[in-house]
């Protein structure tokens, strides 16, 4: 068990990440072994239970709502409720955490199934995720926040630059639809559970004229319609 890490150059690969990214060195080294582990690569203990990173994700998860959420309400004392949660959105979204991730290399991490390379759309947002439960229960919250906000996001995200883009894709989707004379709907495709504490995901799919356009999974029907109207007003713009 945990062969990977005995292998020297991962092992060094693993310490370089923590001291480089992270600015300590982690003591509890299996607690950041499984935030690291994908459920396609789950391994077994003696009584059967799964090890993975899903429990810990669920728990970075919510911290991490939490730390974004204290950010942006210092940062911005005159913004209201409705901005700063569509800030927050952005910030904490499958698509920004997944490209934060692979900013600081946590991809080289990862420890998951490659036989099935390509399916795992959120695979490194969900690892960090995890990796901000890890460092929680070793280290506790205001070590976790100042690592996370302070190190982290404040490196590789451009805060105000989210801030002042327009990112209201769905609305303008729908303008789009309404100067061109095209009827544009979104549909949810299915919803399934994930995870141990089997949240819920949507599958939601723009359509122009009743064809199928993008489509776009999320934990929210309108962060998910949000994104399947990104990728199709993209794609239009290419197409124009």
């Amino acid at each position: 068990m945990w062969g990977w890490l005995r292998n020297r150059r991962e092992h060094k690969e693993f310490y370089d990440f923590f001291k480089r990214e992270l600015g300590f060195t982690p003591r509890s080294v299996h607690l950041y072994q499984v935030a690291f582990i994908h459920k396609s690569k789950s391994e077994l203990t003696p009584q059967g239970r799964r090890i993975n990173n899903e429990r810990l994700e669920y728990l970075g998860d919510a911290l991490l709502t939490s730390m974004v959420a204290e950010m942006l309400f210092r940062r911005y004392p005159g913004k209201g409720e409705g901005y700063l949660t569509e800030l927050r959105a952005k910030i904490v979204s499958r698509k920004s955490l997944n490209r934060l991730a692979h900013d600081i290399g946590l991809a080289q991490l990862i420890q998951y199934n490659r036989e099935s390379q390509g399916i795992f759309k959120s695979i490194e947002g969900d690892a960090f995720e995890a990796l901000v439960g890890a460092i929680y229960l070793e280290k506790g919250y205001r070590f976790t926040r100042k690592v996370i906000v302070d190190r982290v996001i404040s490196r590789h995200i451009d805060i105000d630059a989210i801030a002042n883009a327009d990112w209201n894709f769905k609305s303008k989707l729908i303008d789009w639809g309404q100067k061109n004379r095209r009827q544009v709907a979104f549909e949810v495709v299915h919803s399934f559970e994930q995870g141990p504490t089997r949240r819920r995901c949507y599958e939601c799919r723009a359509t122009i004229d009743g064809e199928p356009y993008e489509s776009a999974t999320d934990y929210t029907i309108k962060a998910a319609e949000q994104q399947a109207a990104e990728k199709t007003y993209r794609r239009l713009q290419i197409q124009v």
